[in-house]
């Protein structure tokens, strides 16, 4: 079998053992497994299918037992566990991906998977650092960080590699989490090899892991795992339901309530990524295109911390330009992007990805380490002078783990006189503020904080999926559709209001209609709905063109916060574009006597007269919007045209010469020849014709546009028998 043909049997019987179809999973199965030569496989499929088979004999004896429910859970989950476990081995044979290739050929690995024994190595490497240190010129450095890096990454692929561990296994593991010694980025980096592993296959045994480093004390270990539990959640939306003993587990987690309001966080936080690309477009085409179109005013800028003295005192013509140019609003959207948390340096570092440490596939998940050989290589030890204070930028939150590799290695690339530019860019206040104790605290104590961390490391997980050379090995998570409320498992841990609304407010900001409005029906569900959430829903289901159900919710919003204008006007919208013009002009007149002088209102409540026909009411209405508006051309066509149809002839060219002299468009000359005509004017009629036919671009064009007009010319008086001739004169 070919990759694909075993990636389609193995959907195929998950699909039969989602829909709880075991009998012909277990057949197909069986099928499955004549290409795979475990027969440790073949043997527990025996045992499932006979214990399955029994317990269905004993049920058509009408036999009652209060455990089949569970026995069922039990096979059902057995039989998709030697399913996953068939589809890896079989991909092992045929697949060219890294993960496959490191199952297939152990000798990138040791033989025996003992974490024990390298968890042993890698707590030494403190001690060994500090030796290192105290010897002249650092002998035995390069050994010592060349000992921990390989031990590390031989336990994360020794890790991701491994689908399924052992009870022994797992123990050892748990002794990771309650070690002392051993370096927490050792830690961090084991947790996101557990995640990976558990992506491609599903195991309890790791999943339990985990829940337990969930709740470990250190907040860069804990928010990694709570990304971790995340991702497998979306990997594996249904799997959790056969593991009653895992989901109680869950639950446990989330007794005081803090581990669902994490978890929505990073729910957040992942949709947050989604908009990455929207970002990146907008450095790319609008923001950056426009810094350097102004870079003399960016050059005269100063940014920093200045004193009120004359020598500081910034000419005010400069942020004139600044602000004039647009580029002020722009740096301010992107500030304001920067504080909710969003990627705004993708576009940045996504070009600073090809040194040779990302060609590492543990290396996207390792932490920022000074103490990593990559980097002590280019700045040692205890770096000095720029590069303290370069260190000092590294170790706040405003970059990813990622991105501070990359920053450090193009620095490294640097001629030093560049560097030294680069770093006086700022004042000499602001490096010393960077320098003082107290600022450098106060930026670690930023860094350091559970939110800041794990949007961190959604960002290093983004770029991985994004910008790492085997991407094409792995499902982008990132392109899929996150509705992490959905999954079973979590409905009774972030399916309460409080949650809920967050994540629909969220959609609702980033104008994703259909998503929102998903979430506010099942607040509404949840009888927990004010009038902010109708008038949000029906906001939401105007937008999807559901007028008639975006009414209704209008309407509950109106009893709950009644006369409020933004939810008459949206009323009468939406009965306006549901053709029930008497209904909404109801509304107009109810919003108008709030706001009298509104001109969208006054524009659409004479409309909804003029299609009722009540010409003279309309032409009140667009003439009151004339008079407050001034030279307003969309109120010239309504009078135009209301003054056409209700045979003010003369008004209406009158209207129409203010039109033509002005900005008109094709249907414009089309309007002003329609009442030429009526005139008795027919050269001038023609004319006009004319010059509508050439605006539309096409004889076809004008003529479908002149067609929707016929009835009412006919109406007016005109011979319809003379319309051909007409436009044979233009």
């Amino acid at each position: 079998m070919n990759e694909q043909a075993i990636q389609d049997q193995y959907q195929h019987i998950i699909l039969l053992l989602g829909q709880r179809r075991l009998k012909e999973a277990q057949s197909q199965l069986e099928a499955f497994l004549w290409n795979s030569s475990d027969w440790t496989l073949r043997n527990r499929l025996e045992q499932v299918q006979t214990s399955y088979q029994y317990m269905l004999q004993y049920m058509r004896q009408g036999v009652n037992d209060p455990e089949r429910q569970k026995l069922y859970r039990q096979l059902l989950a057995d039989t998709w566990e030697i399913t996953d476990q068939t589809r890896l081995n079989l991909l092992d044979e045929v697949s060219n991906h890294y993960y496959h290739a490191l199952r297939n050929n152990r000798t990138y690995l040791p033989r025996e998977y003992d974490i024990a024994n390298m968890q042993k190595i890698l707590e030494s490497f403190p001690d060994d650092m500090a030796v290192c240190q105290l010897m002249p010129d650092s002998q035995g450095l390069d050994a010592v960080l060349k000992r921990h890096e390989e031990t590390s990454q031989v336990l994360f692929l020794s890790t991701w590699c491994n689908s399924d561990w052992s009870a022994e296994e797992e123990q050892q593991a748990k002794g990771l989490l309650e070690s002392e010694l051993l370096p927490v980025n050792d830690l961090c980096l084991f947790t996101s090899a557990v995640m990976l592993s558990l992506i491609e296959c599903f195991d309890t045994r790791k999943f339990s892991w985990l829940l337990d480093a969930a709740t470990h004390a250190d907040a860069r270990v804990n928010q990694r795992a709570l990304i971790a539990i995340f991702f497998v959640l979306h990997s594996h939306p249904t799997r959790l339901s056969l593991y009653p003993e895992l989901i109680a587990r869950l639950s446990l987690l989330d007794e005081d309530g803090s581990f669902g309001k994490q978890l929505n966080r990073v729910y957040i936080e992942m949709l947050r990524s989604q908009e990455t690309e929207k970002i990146d477009k907008k450095m790319r085409e609008e923001i950056i295109p426009e810094m350097m179109k102004n870079v003399n005013i960016m050059r005269n800028m100063k940014y920093g911390f200045e004193d009120s003295t004359d020598e500081n005192d910034r000419n005010p013509d400069w942020e004139k330009a600044f602000e004039s140019s647009g580029l002020g609003d722009k740096i301010r959207e992107m500030n304001e992007l920067q504080l909710e948390g969003a990627d705004v340096y993708m576009s940045t570092f996504a070009q600073l990805k090809s040194y040779p440490f990302f060609r590492e596939v543990q290396n996207w998940f390792y932490p920022f380490d000074m103490q990593h050989s990559s980097i002590v290589k280019e700045f040692g030890l205890k770096p000095t002078g720029d590069n303290a204070i370069l260190s000092l930028l590294l170790q706040s939150g405003f970059f990813c783990n990622s991105d501070k590799y990359s920053l450090c290695f193009t620095m490294a690339h640097i001629p030093q006189a560049q560097r030294n530019m680069m770093l006086s860019q700022m004042t000499s206040q602001d490096l010393n503020e960077l320098m003082d104790e107290s600022k450098s605290s106060t930026l670690q104590q930023y860094a350091q904080r559970p939110d800041v961390i794990s949007n961190q490391h959604v960002h290093d997980l983004y770029r991985f999926y994004k910008l790492n050379q085997r991407r094409h090995e792995f499902h982008d998570i990132f392109k899929d559709e996150i509705a992490l409320h959905r999954i079973p498992a979590l409905k009774k841990i972030l399916c309460k209001p409080e949650l809920l609304v967050v994540i629909a407010d969220f959609h609702f900001r980033k104008e994703h209609p259909a998503e929102a409005l998903e979430l506010y029906q099942e607040l509404i569900a949840l009888n927990h709905a004010d009038a902010d959430i109708f008038q949000k829903a029906g906001y939401c289901l105007q937008k999807e063109k559901r007028y008639k159900e975006a009414v209704d919710a209008y309407l509950k919003a109106d009893v709950l916060k009644p006369d409020h204008v933004w939810t008459i006007r949206h009323l009468a919208t939406c009965y306006r574009q549901m053709k029930d013009f008497t209904a909404a002009l109801e509304y107009y007149k109810k919003a108008e006597a709030i706001q009298p002088e509104n001109h969208a209102i006054l524009f659409y409540a004479g409309s909804c007269l003029a299609e009722q026909e009540k010409y003279e009411e309309a032409l009140q209405y667009f003439f009151k919007l004339d008079f407050i508006e001034g030279n307003c051309i969309k109120a010239w066509r309504a009078i135009g045209w209301c003054s056409f149809v209700s045979g003010k002839y003369e008004q209406a060219m009158k209207y129409y010469e203010k039109i033509l002299a002005s900005k008109p468009l094709a249907t414009d000359y089309l309007n002003a020849g329609h009442v030429a005509w009526r005139l008795g004017n027919i050269e001038k009629a023609a004319e006009l014709y004319g010059k509508a036919a050439l605006e539309s671009g096409s004889r076809e064009v004008f003529w479908e546009m002149f067609s929707k007009d016929k009835d009412t010319l006919v109406k007016q008086g005109i011979d319809e028998k003379d319309i051909p001739l007409m436009m044979d004169l233009i």
